[in-house]
């Protein structure tokens, strides 16, 4: 791979995806990319910057499929479900006793297992949810990954990563070698394709946010201007969840960390007068509710 062409690359992966790749990753590149290329019909990966140049969108979108990280498991790190059960849903449901409503946005939902496990923190609590109206809306930049977690279909070993196995007995069906999650807890996600370098202001104001493990991979500019549309994201009294290596410490002041929980973020409410960040939330058209509870 030549300089220009991996310097094409790194561009196009930071502008489309967010990816900020620093100048030691070529070999990730080249072992994640040549595969495309031999599988489209190319020698190497100087061709398929030239495919891509030409602007021929289904290389491209393959280009960024194969190169954001898509590692995801049920209950991944424990602690923010832990935060989510214990902190956050006490909260909302004395919060929300009066609309009887939370909406939930899986901002990088990957394969599913992540909105799968918190819908599956909901069922524990169907009793407390009763006549509720739950909401959980699952995005990703990438559509494979998509058609997986509606699919709801995973291996043996996706299903050991991290899942209780008495959850998996009560809500998972074995076909085969595969096991399926249950058609009533698949009903309560929604699926949307979602870049979050894009405006995504349409998707409407949620309760609870959880955008783990993706924001790493951004540069500080980057991080500062999602942290600032999450802000408006959330209801003043929601609540963030980021991954165990992310914070908004000495990046931002639009949200706060929550007391004692690692991981959980409220959205501070500053002066208008002093910033345009944190108000002007404005309810957009809300997604189709999600039954099942």
């Amino acid at each position: 791979m030549t300089p220009s062409d991996y310097e094409y690359l790194c561009k196009f992966l930071k502008d489309n995806s967010g990816l900020d790749l620093s100048p030691d990753k070529q070999y990730l590149i080249e072992s994640r990319l040549l595969p495309i290329a031999r599988k489209a019909g190319l020698p190497g990966i100087a061709e398929l910057v030239l495919k891509m140049k030409s602007g021929w969108s289904p290389i491209a979108t393959q280009v960024i499929e194969a190169m954001t990280t898509n590692e995801t498991f049920f209950f991944r790190d424990k602690v923010p479900f832990d935060h989510f059960r214990d902190a956050v849903m006490p909260e909302i449901l004395q919060a929300r006793a009066s609309r009887r409503s939370i909406r939930i946005w899986c901002a990088a939902g990957s394969t599913g297992q992540e909105p799968y496990s918190l819908a599956m923190c909901l069922k524990e609590m169907s009793a407390a949810l009763a006549g509720w109206r739950v909401e959980i809306l699952a995005t990703d930049l990438s559509l494979e990954v998509i058609e997986k977690s509606r699919a709801g279909l995973y291996s043996q070993f996706e299903v050991q990563r991290g899942l209780p196995i008495q959850m998996l007995v009560k809500y998972f069906k074995q076909f085969g070698e595969f096991w399926q999650i249950n058609a009533d807890v698949r009903a309560m996600i929604q699926h949307r394709q979602m870049n979050l370098l894009h405006d995504f202001s349409q998707l409407g104001v949620f309760d609870v946010i959880f955008c783990r493990n993706v924001l790493i991979y951004f540069d500080q500019d980057t991080k500062i201007d999602i942290f600032r549309r999450l802000a408006k994201a959330t209801e003043k009294d929601g609540f963030l969840a980021l991954g165990a290596a992310e914070t908004v410490v000495g990046l931002t002041d639009v949200f706060k960390p929550y007391r004692d929980r690692c991981g959980l973020y409220r959205p501070e409410i500053l002066n208008p007068a002093s910033t345009k960040t944190s108000g002007g939330r404005v309810n957009a058209p809300r997604v189709a509710a999600m039954a099942g509870m």
